[in-house]
């Protein structure tokens, strides 16, 4: 008997088709049955289905790539964007995304249910203007930094900028490198201001690298200690000396029996 109402007509192409497997052929069937506006994405499917979201999501592949769905990119008017799916009764008749009207509807593929937009996620905020500026005027950390930030404490003049102290902040850490304390580069960086002062950055920097003290010399390695020997004449008696002998007390013995 023949249907009357709720079917669907599903053309040998894909019923027998080669190179779908057959999740992806029930799929498509399933999916040209839906109303147009049926939400037919993994997540949905797979509420409806037992196959799960990685087989489902394999046999959409399927289908897109035999031309029997087509999924698009639409941006709405609120400048977000959505992605819009296409189901196509017949692929190999047209290619078109909507079919363009035509006196005969049979030559060309039969639009299917529509995907219902989903919305896209929303875009990051952009970082607000004042976390911006507070992001690029933040000063480098550091001992060296923290010096040529307080220079300005001992004269006014000294007030750098940030890019001024990130500048110079390595030649303070050679200072510091060696030897140095701050307060000794505090003392080379401020004693004898000029009584005009135009460019204290370059000052600072003409001091820090013409007045750079020389390395920490070495210390010398202290030599090592002699072994200990044991006295060839008791052999009771352990004593540091380089070369095997008589301890002090045979020694002082042997003096007075030779006297």
């Amino acid at each position: 008997m023949p249907h009357t109402t709720s079917y669907v007509v599903v053309g040998n192409h894909l019923a027998q088709h080669e190179g779908l497997s057959l999740i992806a052929i029930g799929l498509a069937v399933h999916i040209q049955s839906l109303p147009t506006g049926t939400s037919i994405t993994v997540k949905a499917l797979a509420e409806r289905f037992p196959e799960g979201e990685i087989r489902i999501a394999g046999a959409l592949r399927e289908l897109e790539a035999a031309g029997y769905l087509k999924r698009v990119h639409v941006r709405l008017p609120n400048g977000r964007i959505t992605t819009e799916t296409y189901s196509y009764n017949n692929p190999g008749a047209s290619r078109d995304l909507v079919p363009d009207p035509a006196p005969d509807p049979g030559c060309r593929p039969e639009p299917g249910p529509k995907v219902a937009p989903a919305p896209a996620p929303a875009p990051a905020p952009a970082p607000a203007p004042d976390l911006v500026r507070a992001e690029a005027t933040r000063l480098p950390h550091g001992p060296a930094a923290e010096l040529l930030a307080g220079l300005r404490v001992e004269d006014p003049r000294l007030l750098l900028s940030v890019r001024d102290v990130e500048r110079l902040a390595p030649a303070v850490d050679a200072w510091f490198a060696r030897g140095a304390t701050p307060e000794a580069v505090t003392r080379t960086l401020t004693a004898a201001l000029p009584a005009t002062l135009q460019r204290p950055a370059g000052l600072l920097a003409h001091r820090l690298t013409t007045l750079l003290p020389p390395p920490v010399p070495a210390r010398p390695r202290a030599a090592a200690p002699h072994p200990i020997q044991f006295c060839v004449t008791c052999d009771e008696t352990a004593f540091r000396a380089p070369q095997p002998g008589q301890c002090p007390d045979c020694v002082a013995l042997a003096r007075e029996h030779a006297a």
